[in-house]
């Protein structure tokens, strides 16, 4: 080999790790943030809502796939309809945007809760997302009247 070939080799492969180094950092998983996570203060043992708004500040959109917590071996992610709920797979957090997880509407329910949180409690969730891995939030333990006041208009998901 002459040193021009050598050269351009050498070029071609410092090109190469460039772009796959770029490639990695460039594709990056969505760096989610959870705010006003809370649950209304459950009436008995047999259920609970929880509520929070997932912001995704980056240009990569991700999807919520399920959820785990030691109040409950049974979390569900809950869809609201036409007023009626059924239970998903997984919600899509759009690109710089934000998934309202919020009382009358979308939400994560516990179903068979292990004790029965009281106001003032923290309950810990693990969220898993497609593409940001987990998440862990602590749930604030509010009056079961409690409801966030959203930054923007909740206008028809009033509960």
């Amino acid at each position: 080999m002459n040193t021009r070939t050598i050269r351009t080799l050498a070029a071609a492969l410092s090109l190469t790790s460039a772009l796959a180094i770029s490639g990695c950092s460039g594709e990056a998983e969505p760096q989610l943030v959870v705010t006003s996570a809370f649950m209304p203060q459950p009436v008995n043992d047999k259920m609970a809502g929880a509520f929070m708004v997932i912001s995704n500040p980056t240009e990569y959109p991700d999807k919520l796939v399920g959820a785990t917590s030691p109040l409950s071996d049974d979390l569900q992610i809950h869809e609201t309809k036409d007023q009626k709920m059924q239970q998903v797979q997984s919600m899509d957090v759009p690109a710089d945007a934000a998934l309202k997880l919020e009382r009358g509407g979308n939400h994560i329910m516990f179903m068979g809760l292990k004790s029965t949180p009281k106001v003032g409690d923290k309950v810990t969730v693990e969220l898993r997302f497609e593409k940001a891995g987990s998440v862990k939030v602590e749930l604030d333990v509010k009056e079961r009247t409690y409801n966030a006041q959203a930054p923007t208009s909740t206008a028809g998901h009033g509960h």
